[in-house]
Order: C-alpha cells, then sequence, then structure tokens
C-alpha cells in the first residue's frame, strides 16, 4: 500500500495489468489437469474398465529436490517378478470372462493396470488417474468438472499400508476396491475403508491362530519380529493381545523394514543374540524377511524355531535365499493351496513384442532372460545375448516361473469374478447385457458385498459384513530334503468357523522342527511348576517368569503351572505331594488300638473285683464286718461301683448319638449315686458315735429307712439334672475339623456346657461335703472306724477329678476322652480299694479279727 501511494502511476499500471490477465483466463479453458498423467503399464480398452495396481518393482531410486525445478518422476527399480504374476492373473481372469457365454455375454472388460513400485505416494496417484482419467484435453469453461469414474472398481493392491491409504481416498467415491494379500485386521473398519473388500482372510484370525499355535506347544517364552508397517505392527498388536490372554509372554518385540540402515539389523541381531527364548514369530512380508534372512545368514544364526505369517511362510523364494537352513523346521498359516486350470500356462506366456506396452515388457523380458534387445542395444553389455522375443520359458527357473503362489493368484482371480458376477447382476444378463446402461461404482460396491459364488474350481466365494472371506489357513511346516531343498508340508488346518476347540488342528508326528528334530523345543522363562506347586512371580519380570511354590498343608494343585492352590474340603487333606486331597483319617478311641483295649481291660478288670468283693461280702453277709455300718449301703456302693466300671465302656467306640447322651448321664449318675452311699455310711459312723453318748438319741433319726431315702434324695436330684440337660441341649456327636489339621475327630459334643458343668459340680459338691464328714469322724474311738478309709477314698477322688479338669480341656481329641475315662476308673478303684479291700483282708486273712467283740474295740 506504502508504494502505490508513492507512484500512484506504476500501481495503476500494476493493476490494469491484473485485470486484463484475469479476463483473459476466463476466456481459457476452465478444467485442467495438473501434474504429468499416469500411464498405465499394463492396457486394454473394454466396455467397462477395471483397475489394477501392483508392485512391478520393490523399491526406487533415491532423490534430492531442491524446490527450483519441477520434480522429476520416480525411477523404479528392483523388478518384482511377482508383482507381475498377479497381473498375469488378473489379465487371465479378464480374459477367461470376456470369453465365456455365461457371464457378462456381449459385454468386454478392459484394464488399466499401475505399477505402484512399492511407494504409498505412487499407489494413490494410480488410485486418482484411475478414477479420474488421464486426458491431457480440458473441458470447457461451462462444462461441469464432474464425470463418471474412468475404472467400475479396482483390483489390489498387494500390501496393507498401500491399501489404506488408496481405500481412504477412493472411498468417498465408493470405486470399489479388493485386494488379494493385504491381510491388516485395520482394513475391517468399514466407518474408515467402506469400499474395500479382500478375498484374503483379515490378521485377526491369523494372529489369533499364531498365538493359539506357539500356546498348543507350550511356548510361553518367545520373541516377536514385525514389518514396521500397517501390516506388521497391527497383526503383532492382535497377536500380543491374544497371546497374553493366553499365557505367552514375549521377551522381545522389535520392527524391522526393508529400507532400513545396517545399524538397525544389527541391533536386531544383537536383541535375538543376548535372549534366552528360543521361538521366535516372525509377522514380517516376504521382502521384510527378504532383508533380515540375508543379515540372519550373515551372522550364522541357526537354533531358533521360527513361527511365520502367511506373508512368507510359503515363499520358496525365502528358502533358496536361506542356504544356511536357518529357517529349516518353521512353522506358520498359509492360503490354503488352490488350482486354477489354465493360469499357469497363460502367466508364463510372456510375448513383449505383440503387447500394448512395449517398454515395461521389454524390461521384464531382458530380466527374465538375461537378454537385450536390439532397441535397448545403447544400455546393453557386451557379455549379453540378445533377446528375439521367442524365448523359453521351460527351463529358466526363478520366482517367475515359482508357482508356489498359486493360491494368491487365485485370490486375485476370484477378486476379478465377484467384479465380474456383480455387473452380471447389475446389467440384467440373461443371454445378453443391457449395454447401453452404464452402472456407478457405489452399486457395483452394493452388489458385490451380496455376491456369493463358485468359482469353476469349486470355491466359494462371498464377503461378510467387513467385506473379509471366511479364515481358513493350512499350517505348514518346512521340512529339509535329501538334496538340501526345502518341502513345505502342509501338518495341520484351521479354520475360524469352527468352535473354538476345533479351529486348530495339528499333525503332531509328521512335524520336523529346528535343527531337524522331531522333538518340541522348550522355550520357556521358568520351567513348568508341576502339581502340588504354585507359580509366585518374580519381580520386575513378566507373568511368565515365575518361582514355583509348594502348596501349603490344606492345599493342593493338580495341574501343571498352576498359579493358585485349592484348599481341601474340610473332611479332605493333601496329600504328600500336595496334588490330591485325600479323605482325612477319622480319630475316636476305639476298642482296637492299644490305649482302647487297655482302658477297656482296665474297666472289665475292675468290674469283675466289684464283683468278686460282692460275692465274699455276700458269702460273709452275717459276719459283723459286713453288717457294720448298714450293709445295704455296702452292697448299693458296691452295685454303683460296678455300674461306674461299666459306664466308661460308653466313652470306648465311634460316638453316636445316643452313646454320646448316655455316657455323660450314666456317668453323672452312677457317681452321684457311688458318692451318696458313701456319704450315708459316713453319716452313720458320725450317728453311731453319738449314740454312745449318755442321753443321746440320734440314731432313729438316722435309721435304715432314712439311709435309703438320702441316697434316693441325692441320685433324684442328679437325675433331674441330666433329664433337664437332655431336654435343652443335649450332648451330640460331632465331627471336629479344627483341633488336628489332618484328621477328623469324632468327639461328643457337651450341647450345653452348663449341663455337663452342673453335673460335675454336683457330683463334687457331694465328694467335698463326704470328704469333710469323714476327715471329722476319722479318730473316732473304735477298733475298725470306717471313715478313716472313707476319708482315703474321698481324697483319691477329690484329687483325681482336681487334676482331671485341666488335664481334659488340654488334651487333643482322643486323648481328652482316654483322660475322662483314665479318671473315673482311677476314683473307682480309689473307693473299691480304700473302702473294701481292708475288709475283704480281714474276711480272707485274719478271720479272727471278724467279730463282734474286736468290732466293739472290747478285745486286748
Amino acid at each position: 500500500m506504502m508504494s502505490l501511494q508513492r507512484c500512484p502511476d506504476k500501481g495503476w499500471t500494476l493493476l490494469q495489468l491484473l485485470l486484463v490477465a484475469s479476463f483473459s483466463q476466463a476466456k481459457e479453458l476452465l478444467c485442467r489437469q495438473r501434474g504429468d498423467p499416469e500411464k498405465p503399464q499394463l492396457f486394454k480398452n473394454g466396455d467397462i474398465m477395471l483397475g489394477g495396481i501392483f508392485s512391478f518393482h520393490s523399491s526406487w531410486k533415491t532423490r534430492w529436490e531442491n524446490y527450483i525445478d519441477k520434480p522429476s518422476p520416480l525411477e523404479c527399480t528392483s523388478l518384482n517378478f511377482r508383482g507381475f504374476q498377479f497381473a498375469q492373473a488378473m489379465r487371465f481372469a479378464v480374459e477367461e470372462i470376456n470369453n465365456s457365454t455365461d457371464l457378462l455375454p456381449a459385454v468386454s472388460l478392459g484394464y488399466k493396470i499401475y505399477d505402484e513400485c512399492g511407494s504409498i505416494a505412487i499407489s494413490v496417484r494410480a488410485a486418482l488417474a484411475q478414477a479420474n482419467g488421464n486426458e491431457v484435453t480440458s473441458a470447457p469453461s461451462n462444462t461441469p468438472c464432474v464425470r463418471p469414474a474412468q475404472v467400475l472398481a479396482i483390483i489390489g493392491e498387494t500390501s496393507s499400508s498401500p491399501c489404506m491409504a488408496i481405500a481412504t481416498v477412493i472411498g468417498p467415491f465408493h470405486i470399489p476396491m479388493i485386494s488379494h494379500f493385504a491381510t491388516c485386521a485395520c482394513l475391517s473398519d468399514k466407518t474408515k475403508y467402506p469400499s474395500f473388500l479382500r478375498t484374503i482372510p483379515s490378521d485377526y484370525y491369523q494372529s489369533r491362530a499364531l498365538a493359539l499355535l506357539v500356546k498348543h506347544f507350550g511356548w510361553t517364552w518367545v520373541g516377536a519380529i514385525r514389518s514396521n508397517d500397517d501390516y506388521g505392527n497391527n497383526g503383532m498388536a492382535i497377536f500380543t493381545e491374544t497371546a497374553q490372554q493366553l499365557g505367552v509372554c514375549l521377551e522381545y518385540s522389535v520392527a524391522v523394514f526393508r529400507t532400513d540402515p545396517p545399524e538397525k539389523l544389527q541391533k536386531i541381531i544383537d536383541i535375538i543374540k543376548a535372549s534366552t527364548s528360543k521361538v521366535i514369530v516372525a509377522f514380517l512380508s516376504h521382502m521384510d524377511m527378504d532383508v533380515l534372512i540375508h543379515e540372519l545368514t550373515h551372522h550364522n544364526l541357526t537354533g531358533y524355531q521360527w513361527v511365520g505369517s502367511e506373508g512368507w511362510i510359503g515363499d520358496y523364494q525365502i528358502a533358496e535365499v536361506d542356504r544356511h537352513h536357518i529357517l529349516d523346521g518353521a512353522i506358520g498359516l498359509s492360503i490354503p493351496k488352490a488350482h486354477v486350470s489354465g493360469m499357469r500356462e497363460f502367466i508364463l506366456d510372456v510375448k513383449p513384442l505383440n503387447s500394448t506396452s512395449t517398454d515395461f515388457f521389454t524390461e521384464f523380458y531382458e530380466s527374465l532372460f538375461s537378454c537385450k534387445f536390439n532397441q535397448s542395444k545403447s544400455s546393453s553389455s557386451g557379455n549379453q545375448r540378445e533377446c528375439t522375443g521367442h524365448e523359453d520359458l521351460t527351463g529358466v527357473h526363478n520366482s517367475f516361473t515359482d508357482m508356489s503362489l498359486m493360491p494368491i493368484f487365485n485370490n486375485v482371480y476370484k477378486g476379478v469374478y465377484a467384479v465380474a458376477h456383480a455387473l452380471h447382476r447389475v446389467l440384467g444378463c440373461n443371454e445378453t447385457c443391457n449395454n447401453k446402461l452404464q452402472p456407478d461404482p457405489f452399486t457395483i460396491l452394493q452388489h458385490v458385498r451380496k455376491i456369493h459364488f463358485k468359482t469353476k474350481e469349486g470355491d466359494e466365494v462371498y464377503f461378510n459384513e467387513d467385506g473379509d472371506p471366511a479364515a481358513k489357513y493350512e499350517i505348514i511346516n518346512w521340512q529339509p530334503t535329501e538334496h538340501g531343498a526345502v518341502d513345505f508340508v502342509t501338518v495341520g488346518l484351521y479354520d475360524a468357523s469352527l468352535p473354538s476347540d476345533k479351529q486348530l488342528n495339528l499333525y503332531i508326528k509328521s512335524l520336523i522342527f529346528a535343527q531337524n528334530s522331531k522333538l518340541v523345543p522348550v522355550s520357556v522363562c521358568s520351567e513348568m511348576c508341576p502339581p502340588g506347586t504354585r507359580q509366585v512371580l518374580q519381580k520386575g519380570k513378566p507373568v511368565c517368569c515365575f518361582d514355583c511354590i509348594r502348596c501349603a498343608e490344606g492345599e493342593i494343585s493338580n495341574v501343571t503351572d498352576s498359579v493358585t492352590c485349592v484348599q481341601c474340603h474340610p473332611e479332605f487333606w493333601s496329600n504328600e505331594r500336595r496334588d490330591a486331597c485325600v479323605k482325612k483319617e477319622i480319630e475316636f478311641l476305639s476298642y482296637e488300638e492299644i490305649m482302647g483295649a487297655l482302658l477297656t481291660a482296665a474297666s472289665l478288670f475292675g468290674t469283675i473285683m466289684t464283683a468278686f468283693v460282692s460275692l465274699i461280702f455276700f458269702m460273709h453277709r452275717k459276719s459283723p464286718i459286713v453288717r457294720a455300718n448298714n450293709s445295704e449301703l455296702s452292697f448299693l456302693l458296691l452295685f454303683s461301683l460296678t455300674l461306674c466300671f461299666l459306664c466308661s465302656l460308653s466313652f470306648i467306640g465311634q460316638p453316636s448319638e445316643w452313646s454320646c447322651m448316655l455316657r455323660h448321664t450314666a456317668f453323672g449318675i452312677t457317681f452321684v449315686l457311688c458318692i451318696s452311699c458313701i456319704l450315708g455310711k459316713t453319716i452313720v459312723v458320725l450317728m453311731a458315735f453319738r449314740a454312745t453318748l449318755p442321753g443321746s438319741n440320734m440314731m432313729k433319726w438316722f435309721g435304715p429307712t432314712q439311709q435309703r431315702l438320702s441316697v434316693l434324695a441325692f441320685t433324684l436330684i442328679q437325675i433331674v439334672i441330666c433329664i433337664i440337660w437332655l431336654t435343652t441341649s443335649p450332648p451330640f456327636p460331632l465331627k471336629n475339623f479344627q483341633e488336628l489339621k489332618d484328621k477328623i475327630i469324632l468327639e461328643c459334643a457337651l450341647g450345653s456346657a452348663v449341663g455337663f458343668w452342673a453335673v460335675l459340680g454336683y457330683i463334687g459338691i457331694l465328694a467335698i461335703l463326704c470328704f469333710i464328714l469323714a476327715f471329722l469322724a476319722r479318730k473316732l474311738p473304735d477298733n475298725f472306724n470306717e471313715a478313716k478309709f472313707i476319708t482315703f477314698s474321698m481324697l483319691i477322688f477329690c484329687a483325681v477329678w482336681i487334676t482331671f479338669i485341666p488335664a481334659y480341656v488340654s488334651s487333643p481329641g482322643k486323648f481328652s476322652v482316654a483322660i475322662e475315662i483314665f479318671a473315673i476308673l482311677a476314683s473307682s478303684f480309689g473307693l473299691l480299694f480304700c473302702i473294701f479291700i481292708p475288709k475283704c483282708y480281714i474276711i480272707l486273712l485274719k478271720p479272727e479279727k471278724n467279730t463282734k467283740k474286736n468290732m466293739m474295740g472290747k478285745t486286748t
């Protein structure tokens, strides 16, 4: 603005020039193509045109731009015979359809096939060229710059990354794109790639199948190498996710690309050398694997088990490069074998001089036969022979004559036929087709998604809602032959349409692993934890690195590599190996064991002795010593002692509901009966002494009737206590799991602890009362004062039961029962010995003392 103000004349002149230029430009043609037109490498005219994009070259010459001059087109290098094979498969399908009278009669298909040179940028330019056309003439200004697409569908591309770029560009135009080898799972996203379809399964299934394959062989510690592109990165991401779910860990995961510098390749080699895993999962394209195998061969990295994706596992060209047999024993997924009659002959029928694209065919032909045409003598060398154009491919053996990729050629073939069947529907073809109708790509896309047909070889062709076919793979194994070559042997199948437990089928007996071994290699971070142990993760390491810890007592693990130990049921216990739960040993005091037998013998011995004493007393029942202190109480006491000895037997044997109620109540009642008799005898002694005093009349208040009633009253009180106990909360059999870990203790639960201690407490009160009275009467003047013997018997009785309480509480299991029996027997024997043995001694051995005078203390 300042310059115009200073120089108004010059500014006005400049403004006039701009207006003239604008007016002149308005009169020129409006729609013009920018840049140089893209010419197809292979071309055939037809009523309906199809596009094709393949990689005839694998790289291009690097150039430096100064951004001053217009950049020159990329110069492609490294002729790729495989890309041309794919193009030939497409041409074969087009020719076969054109010659068919059943499919698209009277309609000819043409094609424009472009070389994308391994470059995403060139592939996008080729796609736009097929959509727009390459006319150099421009439309007049009144003609809209909107025209129908030049091709109705595009067949290709081979790799996932170029397909993503192309599908993104042509997606808004709804031009169907059918790939034969792009497997990235990301391409199934119809929101991003609405017009993309493929005749090869998605890597979603392949990656999961590879993870299942690795897990099947027990390889939980693996390395991973992937192509550094969408194919490798997405495929490895799904593999990693699935592997983690299956318990497989990656020691390392590295990316490689064919254009990587040597330093990066060396770093990958160093990582492999330093690793401890012996299995390498390689999710690589064939071109990246070709670069990597040269580096592996240079370092002679043998001894690794390779697991490969379909990108390279079925490639004979890779096998030929592997001269050191590094990949021998490799196993991986491959597209199922296929055969298309007539395709092999068509692919190998190369006649460059008759081609519409002479330049490309000339380059291809010269490279295939290592010769030079006359028109290219300027670049020929003296040691190369001259091409005639009629060379025979019969004796040529290279990657072009290799038909091992026939399954992929078949995918190209099916893609062309899918478009043809869609066209057949759209054009309403029967005997003839509606030639006047020019379908648009969107209509073709809608019909392609719905096609379902069989090829002449019987292969079903259809697409799911994501534009993918059914996922089926062959599992192939690289097996070396006697001649040093490699056979690709089918050793299994994977079918994603089957139930999850039947998807993977392997023929293990026919497998060969790394280093020509039939043994499955081991690749784990930690050895398997055997049954009886559990995994404990190592700090700072993946979950596949762990230590094996033995299960605790009462816990087991009965599977290999268990992460937890399972607690046994309360009635079971872990065995010595901790791999199974065995039924716990049931413990109770039985008659068969030594302790039970001894206690039984002691009980029976006490019963016999009591019976023997009763017999002696009965035979001498009229003798003074027996009649002293009420013989009825003596016989009742002997009877109660017999019951005391016998009640101990109820504590031996397996507890039952009745035995539990019987043992405690019988023990309580018989002992009260026993103590009541002794208490009665003690009172008789005291009353008898009082009766000898002048004016005393005590005996009439405690005669035989009163003695019987006192015994009955004392016993009835205990009976009432027992009845209340049994009716409210009786004892019951119980399985004690807590006392001993490895045994079940069968015992009698008390039911009501108050009832149990009431029974014992009542016995204790009577015993203490009896002891006190006997102690007071111990020195009464009499030659045979029974009170002192009762004192000793009560002393023993109280001592036994006082020591019983802590011993009973602290003893485990059957020993508590044994202590209770011992207390019963000890107290019973104490009463028997202290009260009756001295009398038996006099009756049997000192009969001269068994007189009334002696009893009255009147003898000298």
